[in-house]
């Protein structure tokens, strides 16, 4: 009966800043990634819709001619929240926190804490995205940030770009924190009968993927680290 009140007790919850700081159960926090997902989608959208607006016609311009890279900062800002914002929090992080300690057996994820502490910084990498947009000419360098956007006159500018390298530094850091719960969840916390053998697919599917997000996060994160440093250099 006290577990029953405990689990009811999570739905009852008000969502709040505060309740995002204290809160480290593995539902509540599957349901937080999934709200932030879908904010985070929705921007996203509305710069997609901005930029099909644009390509409607090709006399009827709604960005003026004399600021054209900020067609580049959409088709960056689209991509990042795309992908890094929308489909790994809410994909990875929403269903995974929800579901995986349900598919295991287990009562929680083996480090809540670092769990709470992945999605709050996954929200503050948000931020430093969108302050790319708004700082100096903004970060047109397109979402792969190759060239020849990326070293165009029209997107050097140190501190918008910054601004988006670091974001993307520190979802990359929240990505990362978040495979290695699930490594050691899925690893060392499941059910006594239950094996790797007779493991359901959604969980193999999330250590797979956490496999491959430790194997190449931390080169994108050492990428990002050089950039950084490149642009903030070039800034001084």
């Amino acid at each position: 009966m006290a577990n029953y009140f405990f689990h009811n007790n999570i739905y009852q919850q008000q969502i709040s800043f505060v309740s995002l700081v204290k809160n480290c159960n593995h539902k509540g926090l599957g349901i937080y990634y999934l709200l932030s997902a879908f904010i985070f989608g929705i921007s996203g959208t509305l710069i997609s819709v901005l930029i099909r607006i644009e390509l409607y016609s090709s006399g009827n311009r709604i960005i003026s001619p004399e600021n054209q890279n900020f067609y580049n900062i959409s088709i960056t800002l689209h991509g990042f929240l795309m992908i890094f914002f929308l489909v790994m929090p809410g994909l990875f992080g929403g269903f995974g926190n929800y579901f995986v300690p349900i598919f295991q057996g287990s009562p929680e994820v083996v480090y809540p804490r670092v769990n709470n502490f992945s999605i709050l910084i996954l929200s503050l990498s948000y931020l430093f995205v969108i302050l790319s947009f708004i700082s100096e000419f903004g970060g047109g360098t397109g979402w792969t940030l190759y060239p020849p956007l990326s070293t165009s006159f029209m997107s050097l500018s140190p501190s918008s770009t910054g601004n988006l390298i670091f974001g993307l530094l520190i979802s990359g850091i929240s990505s990362c924190l978040t495979s290695l719960n699930f490594w050691t969840t899925i690893l060392n916390l499941r059910s006594y009968y239950l094996t790797l053998k007779t493991m359901p697919l959604f969980p193999w599917a999330l250590l797979i993927t956490g496999g491959m997000l430790l194997l190449t996060l931390p080169i994108l994160s050492g990428a990002l680290l050089q950039s950084y440093k490149i642009s903030f250099l070039r800034s001084g």
